[in-house]
């Protein structure tokens, strides 16, 4: 009798175990996490990376900005509602996610990339392949025309049926971000340190408006109006870009040494006091983070490594997957 309640007992707890795993796959599946593949349109539209390649080179022959566009228009889609081509839906009444004030500063070359890429897919592969997934190809297309590694691209994502200016507001990181405040954004989207560390190695691309950075010139605090981590030299250089009460679209490029390369002279600009950000030189003046920004800098093999990881990582974010979101024909157009 005893020898049948173990048996039962242990089939019991069996069944719970059972059920527990059902629950964890389940819950895996409604997040959309492990269900990008790379192969993903191999039978219904095997060419799609080759033609939205061949889109982004040419939209690069005619101007870089293509390249920190697309790239900055990748990670501020992602962080917001997840990798879903939110970013990309025009509003009538302005109250779209791109029209959200952190969102006004990026580049309509990035949005014009991706729209004229999903019509370009759209003509050989009707309603199969979705904007999110166009993004995030062309992010990994422009890094290596900059001269970065290439990776492959997980694919499969879905397009948000939600785009609205609100969500933006704390879910993108802020030039003035300490480091806690850094991990804290980047840990909320199940990304390390070390790929917070690596991706804002995209720095080494394009550039930033005057008023992002202009509080390290002129009132950093009152005993030093200039911030003590900024190299005089560079200091000098940034306030004769940017004098005070500057016109608010004059720009600097966020690299001062190679701003058209993708490289790690990003770190070693860190390790000179060229930051152009606070957000920036933290990763070098801060104790925890300072040992992998000197190791970026002085590898630009491991900065790649850990820059391809974390791409990848970033791609996953928040996707829509199976039967949720929708397959955009524009990207613009959230009911399309």
């Amino acid at each position: 009798m005893m020898q049948v309640k173990g048996m039962e007992a242990r089939r019991d707890l069996l069944m719970m175990k059972m059920i527990m795993i059902m629950i964890i796959v389940s819950s895996m599946i409604g997040r959309g996490e492990g269900q990008l593949t790379e192969n993903f349109y191999s039978s219904n539209c095997p060419n799609v990376e080759a033609i939205v390649k061949q889109v982004v080179s040419t939209k690069f022959r005619q101007t870089f900005t293509t390249i920190p566009a697309t790239l900055r228009l990748f990670f501020h889609d992602c962080f917001v509602t997840g990798c879903d081509a939110s970013i990309m839906i025009s509003s009538p009444n302005g109250g779209a996610e791109k029209d959200a004030e952190d969102n006004l500063s990026l580049a309509g070359d990035g949005f014009d990339t991706v729209t004229k890429a999903k019509q370009a897919v759209e003509a050989q592969c009707p309603q199969v392949v979705s904007c999110a997934d166009i993004i995030a190809i062309a992010a990994r297309d422009v890094v290596v025309l900059a001269g970065g590694p290439s990776f492959s691209v997980e694919l499969g994502r879905r397009d948000s049926l939600v785009s609205q200016a609100s969500l933006v507001v704390g879910n993108l990181p802020e030039p003035d971000f300490t480091l806690s405040q850094l991990n804290d954004m980047f840990g909320k989207n199940n990304l390390s340190q070390i790929d917070m560390i690596a991706l804002s190695g995209a720095h080494t691309l394009g550039f930033s408006h005057c008023n992002r950075f202009a509080n390290r010139l002129y009132s950093f605090s009152p005993a030093s109006p200039v911030d003590p981590t900024l190299d005089p030299n560079y200091a000098k250089q940034l306030m004769d870009a940017c004098p005070q009460n500057v016109d608010p679209v004059i720009a600097v490029d966020m690299d001062p040494t190679t701003p058209r390369i993708f490289d790690n002279v990003y770190y070693q600009n860190l390790v000179a006091g060229k930051g152009l950000f606070t957000s920036d030189q933290v990763l070098f003046t801060d104790p925890s983070s300072k040992s992998t920004a000197i190791d970026f800098a002085n590898s630009e093999g491991e900065f790649n490594g850990a820059f391809v990881t974390a791409m990848r990582k970033l791609g996953r974010v928040g996707i829509k997957t199976g039967n949720q979101g929708r397959i955009r024909t524009d990207c613009t157009n959230i009911d399309s």
